[in-house]
């Protein structure tokens, strides 16, 4: 099964006179959908665009694995565990928030910050927190979110490129850049698919792209988020 959702049908959340918007794949905060909860472990999947001087203040998290891909920009991170680091374009951060962190993320650099940002339910409760930034993360190299089950590659296709979509047990598809087209549709910015025990399927790119790609496994059945 594939089903296409729309990045123009996303919830728009953020702060626009503080300088951040939002765009929720997923039920979210104030938008609260019942029929749009999850995908597999996959709770969250936020489009986030950040001013100069913009940020999101001291906050919490719990139970959750939040992995964020730098689009453009510069992201400002610093927690509770004194852990502090400025994440690139091309860099991916994971924060395992474990039985509880508090983070600060802004954008102190001088142009807009654009990066998505993904939170995964772990397959257990607790756990310390812990914290890692990827320089540059290649094409297709994997980054493996063991305590979810999950596995994130990006990848770079260029025009007239195939790439081979996993066969794993469900995978989420998000468009970051680019045209691209899978099993007969069209996706842009901001589209995602939501794959279900599917085999040999492509995606094929009609120009220069950027898709992220999770491999996930049975859904976990962990607390939720509570920050």
């Amino acid at each position: 099964m594939i089903e296409v959702r729309r990045g123009a049908d996303r919830y728009e959340g953020g702060d626009r006179e503080s300088g951040i918007t939002t765009r929720h794949a997923f039920s979210f905060g104030s938008f609260y959908d019942p029929d749009n909860l999850r995908f597999g472990p996959v709770l969250a999947c936020n489009e986030e665009i950040l001013a100069p001087g913009a940020g999101f203040e001291e906050h919490p998290h719990s139970h959750t694995e939040i992995v964020t891909w730098v689009v453009e920009g510069e992201l400002t991170h610093k927690d509770s565990t004194g852990e502090t680091g400025v994440v690139r374009a091309g860099d991916v951060q994971h924060l395992a928030a474990g039985s509880g962190v508090r983070h600060v993320e802004r954008n102190d650099g001088a142009v807009r910050l654009r990066f998505v940002q993904m939170w995964l339910a772990p397959l257990g409760p607790g756990g310390a927190p812990s914290y890692e930034v990827v320089r540059a993360l290649g094409d297709g190299t994997p980054h493996e979110v063991p305590a979810a089950g999950a596995v994130l590659r990006v990848r770079r296709p260029g025009a007239g490129e195939r790439v081979p979509v996993p066969a794993a047990e469900r995978v989420y598809l998000h468009v970051v850049r680019g045209d691209l087209r899978l099993d007969g549709e069209e996706l842009g910015p901001g589209d995602s698919a939501r794959i279900t025990g599917e085999k040999d399927l492509e995606i094929t790119a009609g120009s220069p792209g950027e898709v992220l790609i999770w491999e996930l496994g049975a859904p976990a059945d962990a607390p939720e988020e509570t920050g």
